[in-house]
């Protein structure tokens, strides 16, 4: 089976890496020789440094990069039967993109996009045969994540489904079928693990370090929200928000921050720019946090009963199965436990009567439990 890539990026090179590494010819595209020459120069250092591990032989090294073509012409996809789009996150080149593949590949070959943001149904709606198109999102770095979501377009036949989640599955991937919603499974239910820290910071509750000492120390976190923001990027994830704000028709619950938005004006990126939330320079001293435990147990459970409400959310609007919802938590994001498993040990009762008293002190839609939380712990039901 010849696995084809568009954009040789840090994604779209890591993707390629996977392929072969599970015994596939490869076809490497990008229009942009120098990214292509980027990507060969990563794939020899990073198979060498598995040699190096005991991982792969150097024999397992050589056929792997015969196997893989690096080129910057479409004719070359000719063979595949799955290609996958990692290209720069705008949906005129996407369309181009794959308006250009459907007049190389054969009619049964799958077309993939790695998108984290865009809609599916509307990528493939240049092809003339759309039953095909599917999203396969993989997480960075897509070598090491175990979570591929996979993305069914309402035009994707349901073969097309079955045939890439069990790919991916030989793979070795964790894959999880979620609906063609904005954000899909992790980039919707992680929303408030930001927002929610933002918001707290902005009524003058707690600062950046406290706020992420709760969710590391209390809530057994690997990193805090304002840390992790300060590793993505404000930019990035600022635009994030922004675009899953517009996406749900300017949902309250996604209702982007201010703080975050003058970082983000300010240039303050995070680490790429040596400062955001934090002061990333050479002599710059990290702020001690307030090690309250009370202030720090109330920051942590609000953060996470907004960020179970979520997750339930995404189980009663059908994005994805209990079960699939919290594998994306765990494996997409490494959350310390899958949100609807901590909601059941906290006790759905718990977690009803905090969010309560949210709506309850704040009158916002935004703190609304979630109708199936309600049911659940009306009925004495529970997803185990």
């Amino acid at each position: 089976m010849v696995v084809a890539v568009i954009g040789a990026g840090t994604m779209g090179a890591g993707i390629a890496q996977v392929a072969l590494q599970n015994g596939h010819q490869v076809v490497l595209l990008d229009v942009n020789s120098e990214m292509l020459n980027k990507a060969e120069e990563g794939h020899v250092k990073v198979f060498n440094r598995l040699v190096e591990k005991d991982v792969l032989t150097p024999d397992q090294v050589a056929i792997m990069l015969e196997k893989v073509l690096y080129t910057s012409d479409y004719r070359d996809l000719v063979d595949a039967s799955l290609v996958i789009e990692a290209v720069v996150e705008r949906l005129d080149v996407k369309h181009q993109v794959f308006s250009q593949l459907e007049q190389i590949v054969v009619d049964n070959c799958i077309l993939a996009s790695n998108t984290s943001s865009l809609s599916i149904a509307s990528i493939g709606s240049v092809l003339k045969n759309p039953n095909r198109i599917i999203g396969l999102h993989f997480f960075n770095p897509a070598p090491l994540m175990p979570l591929v979501e996979v993305i069914p377009a309402v035009q994707t036949t349901e073969d097309v489904v079955i045939q890439v989640d069990e790919l991916m599955k030989k793979w070795g991937k964790t894959s999880v079928i979620c609906k063609d919603t904005p954000g899909f499974i992790v980039n919707r239910v992680a929303r408030p693990f930001y927002g929610e820290a933002l918001r707290i910071y902005e009524e003058g509750i707690a600062d950046f370090a406290t706020i992420d000492w709760a969710m590391t120390s209390i809530g057994g976190f690997k990193m805090g929200p304002f840390t992790l923001m300060d590793y993505i990027g404000n930019d990035v994830n600022y635009a994030v928000t922004e675009s899953v704000f517009a996406a749900f028709y300017f949902d309250p619950r996604f209702k982007p921050s201010f703080t975050q938005k003058r970082h983000k004006e300010a240039g303050y990126l995070g680490r790429k720019t040596n400062r955001g939330y934090y002061d990333y320079g050479l002599e710059s001293i990290m702020p001690e946090p307030n090690t309250d435990k009370q202030l720090g147990q109330y920051i942590f459970d609000r953060i996470l009963a907004m960020l179970i409400n979520e997750a339930f959310d995404a189980v009663f609007m059908q994005v994805a199965s209990p079960k699939d919802v919290d594998l994306a938590m765990t494996k997409g994001v490494n959350y310390p436990k899958g949100l609807l498993s901590w909601a059941e040990d906290l006790g759905l009762s718990h977690v009803l009567h905090q969010l309560e008293k949210l709506f309850d002190e704040y009158g916002e839609d935004r703190y609304r439990p979630n109708p199936l939380l309600k049911k659940m712990v009306r009925d004495g039901i529970s997803f185990s």
